[in-house]
């Protein structure tokens, strides 16, 4: 592919549309009902002239990338929105660049400017990460290429003080299928749902195994420990009837404000023998400790029982070289993270060598352009597992326009299935094909219905 190409942001279009969800999800703090889905039209103009629009998609969630109690849920919205206003002005005012540079350059104004409202960089990089999506994706339609052929060429320019990036980019390979690991939250019902949906849809985590056929597994704990181990036995014995291994990983959603609390969770499920097969198929432990003190504590004791990684943490450039020095072994990669920060700590965990890794996370990404996308990065990168849980909480796109579910539908019909009417993701065998993600553009080759949607508002 040719030397990165320079271009200019002409224009930005933001819009919102609600999500219910079938079920109430549990993380953290917040037990999550309903939530807007945010989504970027951005049109770019190249050198010689030639414009081109690119789309990206991703929900407003509350309570992770603000906890602040103090704070409602639509205080939590608004702090998103702004970063999205935010990183438009500065990217349709920034001067002819890469698409990375276009990121890189603007990186620290964006954070500072949202840290002027008290806005940590968490919250700042939403912004960058919906558009830079967006640019990505109209830069692959103006030059008739897949978001996997943009990247393993560096399309869009991507550069690291730490090494060359071209060598690790070339070596990238997508996969045909990727399996999807089963989030269950806190307040998810195990055998028996005492509140039914009705829908007709798996409810139970013994229904989901049934419908889906999962073998991975994300299990959220709350950081009371005697909780925690009633419910963590009463998951262990549903998945130990399977006949097949299973592999979990365990969410610890900063509910923890040190390492021998973290350290007591792990002595617990090691020391009853009904969880023996359940701790041998825990792969690693998610941002257990508070982000208020993860990286100035040392988590070394704990990744030699259990690899622990970064999560809400992972919220400026540096912190997975950080974090590694405070014995953090991996990290998660979120779009709603940025794209360029994933494939930055891929390429890092490639550069550190054997023990250094990357897992796939998911804030309940949306049936559409916000799943595929996100789907079609954490392949990219090599990752062959990650937590898919949108789908289960949210009936596939119901709600949406009848035309949009059959554009999806007709563009990609190995991802989804039409059921009762709904177009939804289509998971077999505990996996999600990925083969229609290979074509022009960032992963899609349908658009929703913009004018089913109202035009965002901030301030």
């Amino acid at each position: 592919m040719s030397d990165p190409i320079q271009l200019s942001v002409k224009e930005v279009q933001l819009f919102e549309r609600d999500v219910t969800l079938r079920m109430p999800f549990r993380f953290g703090v917040t037990t999550l009902r309903e939530s807007p889905q945010a989504f970027a039209r951005v049109r770019i103009q190249l050198a010689d002239g030639q414009e081109g629009w690119g789309l990206a998609a991703e929900m407003l969630a509350p309570k992770w990338f603000d906890k602040n109690l103090e704070l409602s849920n639509e205080d939590n919205f608004e702090q998103l929105r702004h970063a999205l206003a935010t990183a438009s002005n500065l990217y349709r005012a920034a001067p002819p660049s890469t698409a990375f540079g276009l990121f890189r350059s603007n990186y620290d104004e964006q954070v500072r400017i949202c840290g002027e409202r008290g806005d940590g960089s968490l919250v700042a990089c939403y912004g960058p990460a919906l558009l830079d999506r967006a640019i990505l994706d109209a830069l692959c339609r103006l030059h008739e290429v897949s978001f996997y052929n943009a990247i393993q060429g560096n399309l869009p320019g991507i550069e690291s003080d730490e090494f060359d990036m071209g060598p690790f980019l070339a070596t990238l390979r997508p996969a045909d299928h990727i399996h999807a690991r089963h989030t269950v939250g806190m307040v998810d019902p195990i055998r028996d749902n005492p509140e039914p949906v009705g829908d007709g849809l798996p409810e139970t985590l013994v229904d989901v195994i049934a419908t889906y056929g999962h073998r991975y597994f994300k299990i959220k704990v709350c950081g009371d420990l005697d909780e925690d181990v009633a419910r963590l036995l009463e998951i262990a014995a549903v998945l130990d009837e399977g006949p097949n291994d299973y592999i979990i990983s365990l969410d610890g959603n900063e509910q923890y404000n040190d390492v021998p609390g973290v350290a007591a969770l792990l002595d617990a499920i090691e020391g009853d023998a009904r969880l023996a097969r359940f701790n041998r198929s825990i792969l690693f432990v998610e941002q257990p400790i508070s982000r208020a003190v993860a990286l100035d504590v040392d988590v070394s004791a704990l990744s030699l029982r259990k690899p622990v990684i970064l999560d809400e943490s992972d919220a400026f450039l540096g912190a997975f070289p950080k974090g590694r020095a405070l014995g953090y072994r991996g990290v998660s990669s979120k779009t709603c993270k940025g794209f360029y920060k994933s494939i930055l700590n891929a390429a890092r965990c490639a550069h550190w060598g054997e023990g250094y890794f990357m897992s796939g996370e998911d804030l309940t990404t949306q049936a559409g352009i916000a799943v595929q996308q996100d789907l079609a990065l954490v392949n990219l990168l090599g990752i062959t597992h990650l937590e898919r849980n949108g789908h289960h909480y949210v009936n596939g796109m119901s709600g949406m326009p009848a035309a949009e579910q059959a554009g999806f539908l007709a563009a990609h019909p190995d991802i989804y299935h039409q059921g009762d009417g709904v177009t939804r993701l289509t998971i077999r065998d505990g996996q999600i094909a990925l083969g229609s993600l290979d074509r022009v553009g960032f992963a899609y080759g349908a658009e929703p219905d913009f004018t089913a949607m109202s035009e965002m508002q901030h301030g």
